[in-house]
C-alpha cells in the first residue's frame, strides 16, 4: 500500500449512527486521493430520516468542537459535504477541500436556524 497522508484522527468523536451503518469517520486516509469537499445539494427535509441524520452528524460536531475551528482529519467527507457551505463553513482563506487539514468551522447561527434540536445536550435519534 502507499504512503498514505498524515490524517489527524478525532478522538472521542462518534464513529457513526449506532445501528444505521452510516459512519461519521473513516479509519484511514483515501489510498486514491483525498475526497473534496464542496456543498452538495440537500433533499433532506425536516422529519425525515436523512434530516436527523444530518442533524445528528452537526450534534456531534457541536458537541465535540463548539463555536472553534476544527481540522477535517478523519471525518467523513460525504457527512461533511451535505452540511458544507450552510452549517460547516471554511474557517480560513486559505481553504483547500482536497486536505485533511482543512480548517472547518460550525456557522453557528445558520445552523441553529436549520437544525435547533442538534444543540440540545441530548440527542435522540
Amino acid at each position: 500500500m502507499a504512503n498514505l497522508p498524515d490524517m489527524t484522527k478525532h478522538r472521542g468523536f462518534p464513529g457513526g449512527l449506532p445501528g444505521t451503518g452510516i459512519q461519521f469517520t473513516i479509519r484511514r486516509a483515501n489510498p486514491k486521493g483525498v475526497t473534496p469537499l464542496k456543498a452538495i445539494p440537500r433533499r433532506a427535509r425536516p422529519d425525515t430520516k436523512e434530516h436527523r441524520i444530518d442533524a445528528a452528524f452537526l450534534h456531534a460536531l457541536w458537541h465535540h468542537f463548539g463555536d472553534e475551528p476544527f481540522e477535517r482529519g478523519n471525518l467523513d467527507a460525504a457527512r461533511l459535504c451535505l452540511l458544507f457551505g450552510r452549517e460547516v463553513v471554511a474557517a480560513d482563506q486559505h481553504f483547500d477541500p482536497l486536505s485533511y487539514e482543512a480548517m472547518l468551522q460550525i456557522d453557528e447561527k445558520v445552523a441553529r436556524a436549520n437544525f435547533p434540536e442538534a444543540f440540545d445536550d441530548v440527542f435522540e435519534v
